[in-house]
């Protein structure tokens, strides 16, 4: 079995080296990294360069202008060629021996999202440990970076929705839920996440609970009045800085 690695970056030399070491680390032979830059004017492609020459396994690096992470991450869906997928950031990063840990928990079904827990960094300070189970999927999104996909789910399911800024993965794991396909817990740590990025602001709070109003999750009054709030808040924090 083939494992792909998409990994979403731009302008990321001070936090990419990091990444790549956790994937090379994990010691699998078959595998390959598709790296989709989104033109870094920094050193990045000189990293993803160097790593690329000593690597054990195929490489894959295209750097070009995008729409944002998620069609960086359609992009890296469409070239990989693993039976299983994941998707890691450019400033996260894999446990050590979490590859393994999937292959042993896939129950070789087409049609599977495999999924684990992560640590939460806030700089190099461990936050927390999460882990939301499928079942609640609807309330609370499972943890993306822990996630392992195979290449029929994203085959029945389809792309990442780019109208999304923030929670085109939240919306995409409730249409593989709605398809039928079928979640597999790991109940170990798989991946390291820091804190931040577009999920942790004020849009991606807002689109994450419109998508809950749309599945009947939050009532219409209070997706209203959460919605207000947080755009207010989003407004003094502008005025504030």
């Amino acid at each position: 079995m083939k494992l792909s690695i998409i990994t979403p970056c731009y302008n990321s030399a001070s936090i990419i080296r990091n990444t790549l070491r956790s994937v090379e680390d994990q010691k699998i032979k078959d595998l390959e990294h598709v790296i989709i830059d989104g033109g870094s004017t920094d050193d990045t492609m000189s990293i993803l360069q160097a790593y690329a020459d000593g690597a054990e396994y195929d490489v894959h690096i295209i750097s070009e202008p995008d729409e944002g992470i998620y069609d960086a991450m359609n992009k890296g869906i469409r070239m990989a060629g693993g039976d299983l997928i994941g998707i890691i950031n450019s400033d996260d990063w894999y446990e050590p021996g979490a590859f393994e840990r999937i292959f042993s928990a896939y129950r070789n079904n087409d049609r599977e999202i495999i999924y684990g827990m992560i640590r939460l960094y806030d700089g190099d300070r461990l936050r927390s440990m999460e882990f939301y189970h499928h079942d609640f999927l609807l309330d609370r999104m499972i943890n993306h970076p822990g996630c392992f996909v195979t290449r029929g789910v994203y085959q029945k399911v389809g792309p990442f929705d780019t109208s999304f800024r923030s929670s085109a993965d939240y919306d995409w794991m409730k249409r593989a839920m709605d398809a039928g396909c079928t979640f597999t817990p790991v109940y170990d740590v798989l991946a390291n996440v820091r804190a931040g990025g577009m999920s942790s602001t004020g849009v991606g709070y807002r689109e994450t609970l419109k998508l809950q109003h749309q599945w009947g999750r939050v009532s219409g009054i209070r997706y209203a009045a959460y919605s207000l709030k947080s755009r207010i808040g989003d407004a003094l924090h502008d005025i504030l800085r």
